[in-house]
C-alpha cells in the first residue's frame, strides 16, 4: 500500500539557517503520528510544509500521492489542520463557524447542514452549537477547531501543539474527541511538547532536533514509557521545553 504522506528530501532553508535537512519520512493510512523535540528542532516548519503553507526549497511532499508543490489546492482538499490558534471567530456560533468553512471547501447546503451536526456531536458540543465561540471556554474552542478542521472530511489531520493552554480536564476532553475519529480513515500527525500525552495517543513516535529525524519507532517497540524516557534524553540533552518527561511512567 502506497504511504498516504511521503516526504522525500525535504529542506528547508530561511536564508542562511537551515531549519530542515533532508527528511525522509513515509506515514500509512490510519497511522497516528506524534512528533517530539526541543524548541528549534524545525518540527513546526516541517508541519508547515506537510500542510502547503509553506514549500519547501528542496524535496517532494506527497498527500496521496498528489505532489504539494505541483498541486496545492488538491492536496488541502485532503487536509485538515488543528493547532493552538483556533481559527475561529468569536462573533459567530459553532454552527456559522463550522458552516463558513464548509463553504470554503464547496459543501452543499444540505449535505454541509447534516454534517455540521454529526461533528458537534462528535465534538460534545451539539447543546452549544447556537451559542457564540467568544463564549466558549480554551478547552471547548480546541474541541470545536477539531470539527472545524475535519468539516471538509480530510484523510489526513495535522496538529500543531494542540495542548497549548488546556488545563487536565480539557485536553482530556479534546483527546477523547480525537479517539473517536474512524482510526482506519484519518491519518493523523500531531506535532507536541507534551510527551507524556502525545505519547500514550500515538502508535508511531518520531524526535526531530536540529532539523533532522533523530529517532523514529512504533509505540509497540517500547517495553515501557520510561524507555522513550531514556531514548529522549540521550537524544536531546537539555531541552528544558518538554511537558510531562519527568513524569513518564
Amino acid at each position: 500500500m502506497d504511504p498516504v504522506i511521503s516526504a522525500s528530501g525535504v529542506r528547508k532553508s530561511f536564508g542562511n539557517r537551515v531549519a530542515l535537512k533532508n527528511i525522509d519520512l513515509q506515514v500509512e493510512k490510519g497511522q497516528f503520528v506524534s512528533i517530539f523535540g526541543p524548541n528549534g528542532a524545525g518540527k513546526t516548519t516541517f508541519l508547515k510544509v506537510l500542510s502547503t503553507v509553506i514549500t519547501p526549497t528542496k524535496g517532494t511532499v506527497r498527500m496521496n500521492g498528489i505532489d504539494t508543490k505541483k498541486d496545492p489546492a488538491a492536496a488541502r482538499q485532503m487536509i485538515g489542520v488543528v493547532s493552538h490558534e483556533t481559527y475561529l471567530y468569536d462573533e459567530l456560533t459553532a454552527r456559522e463557524n463550522l458552516r463558513f468553512f464548509g463553504k470554503m471547501y464547496g459543501l452543499g447546503k444540505a449535505p454541509l447542514d447534516e454534517r455540521i451536526e454529526e461533528l458537534l456531536v462528535q465534538v460534545s458540543l451539539l447543546k452549544r452549537g447556537d451559542d457564540r465561540v467568544g463564549s466558549f471556554s480554551r478547552g471547548m474552542k480546541q474541541r470545536l477547531s477539531i470539527a472545524r478542521a475535519l468539516v471538509h472530511q480530510p484523510s489526513i489531520l495535522l496538529m500543531d501543539e494542540p495542548y497549548t493552554g488546556l488545563d487536565q480536564q480539557a485536553a482530556e476532553t479534546f483527546e477523547n474527541a480525537l479517539r473517536s475519529l474512524d482510526t482506519n480513515m484519518v491519518t493523523k500527525v500531531m506535532v507536541s511538547h507534551n510527551i507524556e500525552r502525545a505519547l500514550q495517543l500515538c502508535d508511531r513516535a518520531i524526535i526531530m532536533d536540529c532539523g533532522k529525524i533523530v529517532h523514529d519507532s512504533m509505540r509497540v517497540d517500547f517495553a515501557c514509557a520510561e524507555n522513550f524516557n531514556s531514548i529522549y534524553r540521550s537524544l536531546v540533552c537539555g531541552d528544558t521545553d518538554a511537558e510531562g518527561i519527568s513524569s513518564l511512567q
